[in-house]
């Protein structure tokens, strides 16, 4: 069981993001699926590490010391000369839902587990509570790299961290969806909490059935999943038990982005702070809630729900 003192570690990338606006016109922020779970989870009080790569150049400057403002530590970045972050544009239609175009091959993540300082992310791994990673993540390394994170991985998880595993899938990350499926039955077994969507799974392990997903759950030994439908509403499993739970309707949506990254701050924050899993899945479905009625993965800091994502009177 997590506590709310349980310091955890996210891992991942953040890129410059590049919001196109009604009028054409260009906003520049900051994002990256994991980075975006790492914010709402500080703005919600938990003890949060990023761990990633950038370059030396001023936006990763300006990255950290966004990251430090919100509460993110920021011992676990590294930096590498003469590189710089990734890059993506998001194009949002009229009814909220995005399409993401991406520069990142070359981007300094790719070589973390190569690069200078990682006996010190190493260090940190073995004394976090948890370890926060998505289907994003795993895309990033190849061969001998991936195979680190999961060595990685494996002595956390001996040494007491529990693994969190989101299923957040772009195919473009993937040279085929078999390489995917590998990986994700890897992820699966050195898993203890697994946040799963039926639109994520689909194109990995061909099935939308959330039912399909928790038997495929269960054989990997995963203790707890929430598997998240298409509809706003997601299915609580635990080893004797399957519940649906239900989001309250939002009004308006206005951009999609980070859905899933803030209803998964929003579910471990609530286990941290002892929560049960259905509870703790009302908790994530109102913060996405809350999210999806803004432009952009990060809201307003003013526009934050109280850290206790209970729901209003």
């Amino acid at each position: 069981m997590l506590s709310v003192s349980t310091r955890m570690v996210c891992i991942g990338e953040c890129m410059v993001e590049l919001s196109e606006r009604a009028d054409g016109t260009i906003g520049r922020a900051f994002g990256g699926d994991t980075l975006n779970t790492a914010l709402y989870l500080a703005r919600l009080g938990v003890p949060v590490d990023y761990a990633t790569v950038l370059g030396d150049d001023p936006f990763s400057d300006e990255m950290v010391a966004a990251w430090r403002k919100e509460g993110i530590g920021t011992d676990l970045v590294l930096r590498l000369r003469g590189r710089l972050p990734g890059l993506y544009l998001i194009r949002t239609d009229a009814a909220g839902e995005r399409t993401f175009f991406h520069w990142r091959d070359s981007a300094p993540v790719r070589d973390l587990f190569a690069a200078p300082g990682l006996a010190t992310v190493t260090d940190t791994m073995m004394q976090a509570g948890l370890i926060y990673l998505s289907g994003i993540t795993l895309s990033l390394f190849g061969g001998a790299a991936r195979e680190a994170l999961f060595a990685l991985l494996r002595q956390a998880r001996g040494a007491g961290a529990q693994i969190a595993f989101d299923t957040n899938y772009r195919a473009r990350g993937w040279p085929d969806p078999v390489a995917a499926r590998e990986a994700y039955e890897r992820a699966f077994g050195l898993s203890d909490i697994v946040l799963a969507g039926v639109e994520d799974l689909a194109p990995v392990f061909g099935s939308a059935d959330a039912h399909d997903a928790m038997a495929r759950l269960r054989a990997a030994g995963v203790a707890e999943a929430l598997i998240k439908l298409a509809d706003p509403a997601c299915h609580v499993m635990s080893a004797d038990s399957d519940d649906l739970v239900i989001a309250d309707p939002v009004a308006t949506v206005v951009d999609t982005t980070a859905a899933g990254d803030s209803f998964a701050a929003g579910y471990l924050a609530a286990r941290a702070a002892g929560r049960q899993p259905i509870d703790a899945a009302r908790a994530g479905h109102r913060l996405a809630g809350v999210v999806i009625g803004h432009r952009g993965a990060i809201i307003p800091l003013a526009s934050m729900p109280s850290p206790s994502l209970e729901a209003s009177p």
